[in-house]
């Protein structure tokens, strides 16, 4: 690379003005810092590279664990264990419950706690749900009037880890991906 711009340079150089000796020194040393850089950028990208498998490899010890995260949790049947986080000032929260096509499917009310609930798998009418995917939101109410809507963290089974752009990703039982910055906490499967 720097060979390419010194012939560069000297081939579009006016040979009746020639340039300055320092200030072609000045380009010279420019150059070179160009090629420099670039090697560093190369390097720095192989670096990443491994760290990057590095947290593949710590992660593959997470399959088959359970994990929790804001993302879409597979219902087989077996309850599913919910982390709501009610926002400061909630005087009522109300668990909905949604399938993969995004149409409500339930909704209670549940205790205004951060303690971690059991979702059975009823539905708006208390019969059960077929198995398949669901997401949760958690809508908080002060003095009647709802103050917000917030996603609620389930239990997962992790099938996967893969590489993503931005990181290492985790593949939940019935295909949900989370980003492993993502998970909040990391249990044994049930």
């Amino acid at each position: 690379m720097f060979l390419k711009m010194l012939t560069t340079q000297l081939k579009n150089q006016d040979p009746m003005n020639p340039m300055d000796s320092s200030n072609f020194a000045v380009q010279l040393a420019t150059f070179s810092g160009v090629e420099q850089q670039t090697q560093t950028n190369k390097l720095l990208g192989g670096i990443a590279g491994q760290i990057g498998s590095m947290g593949m490899a710590q992660l593959s010890g997470w399959i088959g664990m359970q994990v929790r995260a804001a993302a879409a949790t597979a219902f087989d049947g077996t309850p599913i264990t919910l982390s709501p986080a009610p926002e400061k000032g909630a005087d009522r929260t109300v668990l909905i419950v949604k399938d993969s096509g995004g149409r409500q499917v339930a909704s209670q009310d549940v205790p205004v706690s951060g303690a971690d609930i059991q979702w059975d798998g009823k539905g708006a009418a208390g019969s059960a749900l077929p198995k398949g995917t669901y997401s949760f939101e958690l809508q908080n109410y002060k003095n009647g009037v709802l103050i917000g809507t917030d996603p609620v963290q389930s239990y997962a089974k992790v099938v996967e880890a893969q590489s993503g752009p931005n990181g290492p990703v985790l593949v939940l039982a019935g295909g949900a991906k989370v980003a492993a910055s993502d998970i909040t906490a990391l249990r044994p499967a049930a």
